[in-house]
């Protein structure tokens, strides 16, 4: 897929008042300081996109992106550590979990994992509400380049074993950098077949 155009649509905070278009949407959500607007920004080939920042919980709004005026590209806050109030929080996974479970134009929700350490709790935890709700999901490993390929491919198979405890069947699952542009065939690709299934 060439992504020839991308664009901001509207916050959110609510999914009901998200855009009544009826296009696919394709969320990313990921732990706070996952990489995940320097991986949209990488995808879109677009920098200024999606609002990257050192501190986690930069994203508080579900963020509708239009490409190539076809699909939507969503930008969900992040499910982890962020320094904001409990009541935030509370309110930020409100609204996410309603957008995950009652968004009918969702296609597929990339989860992203950062290459670099081993499974933790919380992604897992999040993979399986998806599970346990019905809800289509691949995952993005980030961040490939910060080490060497051997520490990625140990990462990866953890997590893989980790899921299996409780998956028959692993998600579909990608290898990222947005420094290198690792994956972002592979990534615009599925999202490319997915769109071509909705409409035969």
């Amino acid at each position: 897929m060439e992504v020839k155009s991308a664009s901001f649509v509207v916050s959110n905070s609510d999914y009901r008042k998200c855009p009544d278009t009826g296009r696919a949407e394709y969320a990313f959500i990921g732990r706070s300081n996952v990489g995940k607007s320097s991986l949209i920004n990488m995808l879109t080939r677009n920098k200024g996109l999606a609002k990257t920042s050192v501190k986690p919980g930069k994203t508080q709004l579900i963020n509708h992106f239009i490409i190539n005026n076809e699909w939507y590209l969503v930008d969900l806050p992040g499910y982890g550590y962020a320094r904001t109030s409990k009541t935030s929080r509370a309110s930020w996974q409100k609204m996410i979990t309603d957008y995950l479970v009652n968004r009918e134009s969702l296609v597929n929700t990339f989860v992203l994992i950062d290459s670099r350490i081993p499974p933790q709790k919380i992604d897992l935890d999040f993979i399986s509400f998806m599970g346990r709700n019905g809800l289509p999901l691949s995952i993005i490993f980030t961040k490939v380049d910060k080490q060497k390929q051997g520490e990625t491919a140990r990462n990866v198979n953890a997590f893989k074993n980790a899921l299996l405890e409780e998956w028959e069947e692993l998600p579909m699952m990608f290898l990222t950098s947005s420094v290198s542009g690792t994956g972002r065939d592979k990534v615009l690709g599925f999202i490319e077949q997915c769109n071509a299934s909705l409409s035969n």
